[in-house]
C-alpha cells in the first residue's frame, strides 16, 4: 500500500485499509486565504476564467440538456495540469463547490455543478494525445472529445481503444463511469483500458494514480471521479484497431403490430445473447426503438461470411424481418464503421466551441445476467410502450445494449477491481424523451416526457420484483434522490467504501453535485 504524507487510514473493512493525506490545503503549503476572492485568486495564480460579464460566459455556460439550465460563479479555463491544481485551491480558499467540465454532456447538467453558484472547471484546453510506441499506452488529455481521440489513435498506428458512439461526448464522465460502445463486449469498457491517471485532488495536489501508485484512487476515480478530484490526463491501454468490421443492421418493425409479437422478438434475441454456442467477444449489438422502428445493430469481428452464414440466421430465426427496409450487412474499415455509427458527417470536433445541445429526460434500467427479463415484463414494457409512445408530443427512443452474454470482456472484471459495479449485468437499457426541435418545450410536453419515460420503466420493472435492476451513472437521472442513486449507480457496499474514502479525500465535499458521493 502506497502511504501518503500527512496520512490518514480508514478501515474499510476486515482486511482493507486505505490511506489519505489531509485535505487541509494548508498542509501542502497553500497560502490562499479561505474566504478570499475566487476571482481575485485566479488572477494571482494567471488561471484564465469567465464569468457573468464575461463575452464567451453565455456559451461557455450553455447546457447540452437546455432543459436543466444552471449559472456558475465562474468558469475556470486552465492550460495546464498546475492551473487545474491553481483553481481547485482557490476555490477551497473561497469556499465554493467544483464541478469538472469535459465534454459537457452530463444528461443531469452536472457538468454545470447542477445547482446556480458552482465553480466549474472547464478542461477543454487539455488536448494533447500522444501514443508510446513501444508500450501501445496513450496519453490524452482529459478535455478530449471521442471523435478526435479515436481519429489520434487510428493515425498514431491504428491503435484504438473501446468508447461510446457519439464523437462529441468527452473523455471525462465517460471513461471515468464506464463507457460503452460496439467494441465493448471484446475489449471491455472505456474503464477497463485505464491504466493511469494523473489526478487533482480536492487539496490542489496532483498524484499519479495507478493499481501500483496511489491504488485507492485509482479505485475511486474508475467509477465516481467527479466526487473525488479532476483528471488532468489518461493513460490508456490501446489496441490493434481491426483491419474491418462486419456493420450490421437488422430492422423488425413488423413485430410493433402488437405487444404480444413485441415481446416474442426481444426473447427470443435475449435467448440468443445468452447461447454459448452462437455469441462470444466478437459480437456486439444494440436494439434501437421509437415510434415507428424495431432495430438490431451492432459490429461482428469475426468476417462476413461467418456472420452471414451463423449469426444473422440465429438473430433472425422466427422474426419477421423487414422487406421494406432490408437487413444491411457490410464490411468497413475500423473508422468508417465509427462514423456510419456516430450518424454524423465527420468523426472530428472542435476543440472550443462546441455547438451542440438537446432538450430531453433520460432514464436508464441495467438488467442481470443471472435474471434476464421475464415475458410479463418485456410484455408489460410492450404493452406500455405501444399503448402510449405513438402519438406524443414529443419524441423518443430507447436503446438497449449488450453488455454481458458469453465471453463478454465486460463482465470479465471483479466487481471489486473498481467503482463500476456492474459486472454481472445482461442489458442496459437507455430510455429517452426529446422535444422535437431540441429547444425548451412548454411545462405540459416537459411533464409528459418524464411521464412517459418514468412510467415505461416501472411497466418494464413491476412485473419483475426479483430483477436486480440498478442504473447507469452515465445516464444519470436528476429525478433520484442521492440516496436512491447511489444505490441503483453503485449497490450499499460499493458506495460504503467510496463515502469512507469520501470523508478522508475530500471531508468538505468541495467537488460536489445533487448525487456525488456523499451528497
Amino acid at each position: 500500500m502506497t502511504m501518503w504524507p500527512w496520512a490518514t487510514a480508514v478501515a474499510l473493512s476486515a482486511t482493507a485499509v486505505f490511506a489519505f493525506p489531509s485535505a487541509d490545503p494548508l498542509a501542502f503549503g497553500v497560502l490562499e486565504r479561505r474566504g478570499s476572492s475566487l476571482e481575485d485568486c485566479l488572477k494571482n495564480r494567471q488561471v484564465a476564467f469567465s464569468d457573468s460579464s464575461s463575452a464567451n460566459f453565455s456559451a461557455l455556460s450553455k447546457p447540452y440538456n437546455l432543459r436543466l439550465q444552471y449559472k456558475p460563479t465562474a468558469i475556470a479555463l486552465p492550460t495546464t495540469a498546475q492551473q487545474v491544481s491553481d483553481a481547485v485551491v482557490c476555490a477551497a480558499a473561497a469556499g465554493v463547490k467544483v464541478q469538472p467540465k469535459c465534454g459537457g454532456h452530463s444528461y443531469a447538467s452536472y457538468s454545470l455543478g447542477g445547482q446556480d453558484g458552482s465553480f466549474v472547471i472547464d478542461l477543454e484546453n487539455l488536448q494533447s494525445i500522444t501514443v508510446d510506441q513501444n508500450t501501445q499506452i496513450a496519453q490524452v488529455g482529459g478535455g478530449v472529445r471521442l471523435g478526435n481521440l479515436a481519429l489520434a489513435l487510428y493515425n498514431n498506428g491504428h491503435r484504438a481503444v473501446s468508447h461510446g458512439t457519439c464523437p462529441g461526448v468527452g473523455i471525462g464522465g465517460h471513461f471515468t463511469h464506464g463507457g460503452s460502445g460496439l467494441a465493448s463486449r471484446r475489449w471491455g469498457l472505456a474503464l477497463d483500458s485505464i491504466v493511469g491517471l494523473d489526478v487533482v485532488l480536492a487539496n490542489g495536489t496532483q498524484v499519479y494514480a495507478s493499481d501500483e501508485s496511489y491504488p485507492d484512487i485509482f479505485y475511486v476515480m474508475r467509477g465516481a471521479a467527479e466526487s473525488f478530484g479532476i483528471v488532468t490526463t489518461f493513460h490508456l491501454q490501446t489496441q490493434a484497431a481491426p483491419d474491418s468490421v462486419v456493420d450490421f443492421a437488422i430492422n423488425f418493425e413488423g413485430a410493433l403490430n402488437s405487444a404480444d409479437a413485441a415481446a416474442a422478438a426481444f426473447l427470443h434475441i435475449q435467448k440468443v445473447a445468452q447461447d454459448a454456442s452462437i455469441v462470444d467477444r466478437d459480437l456486439a449489438f444494440r436494439i434501437y426503438l421509437d415510434p415507428n422502428q424495431y432495430r438490431v445493430y451492432g459490429f461482428y469481428y469475426n468476417g462476413e461470411d461467418n456472420f452471414r452464414n451463423k449469426i444473422y440466421p440465429a438473430l433472425t430465426r422466427g422474426l419477421p424481418v423487414s422487406t421494406k427496409t432490408p437487413p444491411s450487412i457490410r464490411t468497413l474499415g475500423w473508422l468508417d464503421a465509427l462514423l456510419d455509427l456516430s450518424n454524423e458527417k465527420t468523426l472530428q470536433t472542435p476543440f472550443t466551441g462546441y455547438n451542440e445541445h438537446d432538450n430531453f429526460y433520460a432514464k436508464s434500467v441495467v438488467t442481470q445476467e443471472a435474471e434476464p427479463l421475464t415475458q410479463a415484463a418485456v410484455k408489460s414494457y410492450f404493452d406500455y410502450l405501444l399503448s402510449n409512445g405513438r402519438n406524443t408530443q414529443f419524441g423518443w427512443f430507447s436503446i438497449i445494449d449488450l453488455y454481458g452474454g458469453p465471453d463478454s470482456q465486460i463482465n470479465v472484471h471483479s466487481v471489486d477491481s473498481s467503482a463500476y459495479s456492474h459486472r454481472s449485468s445482461l442489458f442496459v437499457m437507455q430510455h429517452y424523451a426529446r422535444t422535437y426541435n431540441s429547444l425548451p418545450g412548454s411545462a405540459d410536453v416537459t411533464d409528459a416526457m418524464i411521464g412517459y419515460i418514468s412510467n415505461l420503466v416501472h411497466a418494464l420493472e413491476s412485473p419483475q420484483s426479483n430483477g436486480d435492476f440498478a442504473a447507469y451513472a452515465n445516464y444519470v437521472d436528476p429525478l433520484l434522490d442521492a440516496t436512491t442513486a447511489h444505490q441503483l449507480y453503485y449497490g450499499p457496499e460499493t458506495y460504503q467504501k467510496l463515502l469512507n474514502i469520501k470523508n478522508q479525500v475530500d471531508p468538505q465535499r468541495l467537488f460536489w453535485n445533487p448525487q456525488t458521493i456523499g451528497s
